[in-house]
């Protein structure tokens, strides 16, 4: 199975690049949207694009995935919300695995049934330890997933979940604190995690300032996610991208 792009994630990694993902949801654009959002994108320099919703509807995102492709060549990878949004039009799907929950559905149910679809979509699969952290605000993830957020202030928490995704063989760790958190993760947890796992960690979740998303990155983030903040104010991109691109000369001492 092709890893071209978790390749380049690791190799990221090990060089101290940090990466720039933009989260886009399908169900909150338009073609003049994306078309805006690619545009500033390419200037920005932004790294990767990362595609889902909660509640997509599929031939959307197919058209949404190709009107992206067809003006960069930023690679697009799926973040989704449910099984059925696979679309073979993107680079690569996060198989998420809710780590941080208890929900037997959410860690290996629907897997199970969506497995032979995924494999046969041709797509780079990047199995992912997804972590919910409480954002302060209920999210659609925790109400979707009826799972409990690990707690703000839980680090210790936060860093044997992420270190038990990495043994079970996750290829990816991410930590969301969910769509428009109130509250987003902590530097401290951030650093506790990043120090004991070797592999990639994503963090995403009310982050709106671009000092906000320097400072995770200097706490040991190697890929920084934003969705709501650029819903928001598309032109926070080149400033959110300058702050994270220039942190990357900022090495973390693990």
């Amino acid at each position: 199975m092709k890893q071209v792009i978790y390749q380049q994630l690791a190799e990221r990694k090990q060089a101290g690049k940090k990466s720039f993902t933009v989260l886009i949801d399908p169900d909150k654009v338009d073609n003049a949207s994306i078309d805006q959002l690619v545009s500033l994108s390419v200037e920005a320099k932004v790294d990767y694009f990362f595609l889902g919703g909660s509640l997509v509807i599929s031939s959307h995102l197919d058209e949404c995935i190709q009107q992206i492709k067809a003006s960069c060549d930023i690679p697009v990878i799926l973040f989704p919300g449910s099984p059925s949004q696979v679309s073979k039009y993107a680079d690569a799907l996060l198989y998420l695995s809710l780590i941080s929950g208890r929900n037997p559905e959410l860690l290996i149910g629907q897997h199970v049934i969506s497995a032979p679809f995924v494999k046969k979509s041709g797509l780079e699969i990047m199995p992912t330890g997804y972590m919910v952290v409480d954002g302060g605000a209920p999210t659609t993830v925790s109400y979707i997933s009826n799972a409990t957020p690990i707690p703000a202030d839980k680090n210790e928490i936060a860093m044997c979940t992420a270190m038990a995704g990495e043994m079970l063989g996750m290829k990816l760790i991410y930590m969301d604190a969910g769509s428009g958190a109130k509250r987003p993760i902590t530097e401290h947890m951030i650093e506790k995690v990043a120090r004991h796992i070797e592999i990639p960690l994503i963090i995403g979740g009310g982050i709106t300032d671009p000092e906000k998303a320097y400072r995770n990155c200097k706490a040991g983030a190697d890929v920084i996610v934003i969705g709501n903040a650029i819903e928001k104010d598309v032109s926070l991109i080149k400033e959110m991208s300058a702050a994270i691109h220039s942190s990357s000369l900022v090495q973390h001492n693990s």
